[in-house]
């Protein structure tokens, strides 16, 4: 994998006649799978990459998961069981880290995995309690997991990805028309129109193609305007403003889910609400809310959209997964 500074990724977009607005998008598979990868990334990665790339001032909210996560990370060592505990949630891990590495622009800049074991050479469950947080969790023997292993989910890799025949989550050699709001199609061979009816795309006279070269800032933006825009490809391309500043979710509608949940389990908390307002003040929660919370920042995008059911308008490139990768493979 590349400086990801360096990387740049091509795609040619059909603006309309007034060049306000991306029609759709021819792009190749390494463009695809850099998309897709979006949905891999746990929420509070996502919280850590705009921190990151943003500062700790910018005006970049997503949602009330970056209040959850600067609270988590404000807390006292102490309310956790270790500091593992707090480390594996600030820091939360996909299952697809091998295959994040080797895209073309990885905006998580995963590193390989490695892992870690009690550093007794004489404790009896040095094979057995295993981490992948260096320095911070403890063995049952009491001392801490920081012995490195000599296994890692990633070899040191010496493919050459230009010499291999598949991309990432696509075919390497396959194009793909995508929408404005990030709606995705294998292209037909010599029928792009049905591919862009499939779509729901219109080419109105007077719109003409033009060719965009897109590096890490870029991509970041789309991150992000695919969180807050229903025109993320518009808002990135053509540098609009509407997504550019003062970001938070709340700006896009919600939806209703359409059945209620069929688990049976529940949790109590006490809630102060304002009478006059009927404003929720704060709620007293026991342990096992607190927990619930926290664990929503280790859900990938992807998670959160198969768990409500694509019941959500967090971002607008849902729809593709289930519907567009089934026609790939017909």
């Amino acid at each position: 994998m590349s400086d990801a500074n360096e990387v740049k990724l091509c795609l040619k977009v059909m603006l309309n006649k007034q060049k306000s607005k991306v029609l759709f998008a021819e792009i190749d598979s390494n463009f695809a799978d850099v998309l897709l990868s979006f949905l891999t990334l746990p929420l509070g990665k996502i919280v850590t990459i705009l921190k990151k790339h943003y500062g700790e001032k910018a005006r970049v909210k997503f949602g009330s998961l970056t209040t959850l996560y600067n609270g988590l990370a404000n807390l006292q060592s102490n309310h956790f069981w270790t500091e593992g505990c707090k480390d594996m949630l600030l820091n939360p891990r996909s299952s697809f880290e091998a295959d994040c590495r080797k895209l073309k622009l990885d905006i998580g800049d995963t590193q390989p995995t490695r892992f870690f074991r009690c550093a007794d050479t004489d404790c009896k469950k040095k094979r057995s309690n295993v981490t992948m947080y260096y320095g911070n969790i403890e063995c049952d023997c009491g001392k801490l997991l920081s012995k490195p292993m000599g296994i890692t989910t990633h070899e040191d890799e010496d493919e050459d990805e230009d010499e291999d025949d598949g991309g990432v989550f696509t075919e390497k050699k396959i194009s793909f028309q995508l929408t404005d709001d990030l709606k995705m199609a294998p292209s037909i061979q010599g029928s792009v129109t049905q591919t862009l009816i499939r779509l729901g795309v219109e080419v109105t006279q007077g719109a003409e193609f033009m060719t965009v070269t897109l590096g890490f800032n870029e991509i970041i933006e789309l991150l992000k305007a695919s969180l807050f825009s229903e025109t993320p490809l518009t808002d990135v391309v053509l540098r609009q403003t509407n997504t550019m500043g003062c970001s938070t979710v709340d700006s896009l509608h919600h939806k209703k889910l359409g059945s209620p949940s069929i688990s049976k389990k529940t949790m109590t908390v006490k809630a102060v609400v304002q009478k006059s307002t009927n404003k929720l003040l704060f709620v007293q929660a026991e342990e096992d809310f607190v927990d619930f919370l926290f664990s929503l920042l280790t859900i990938p995008l992807g998670g959160v959209e198969y768990l409500l059911d694509s019941n959500t308008s967090l971002y607008e490139h849902r729809q593709f997964v289930h519907k567009y990768n089934r026609t790939d493979k017909q």
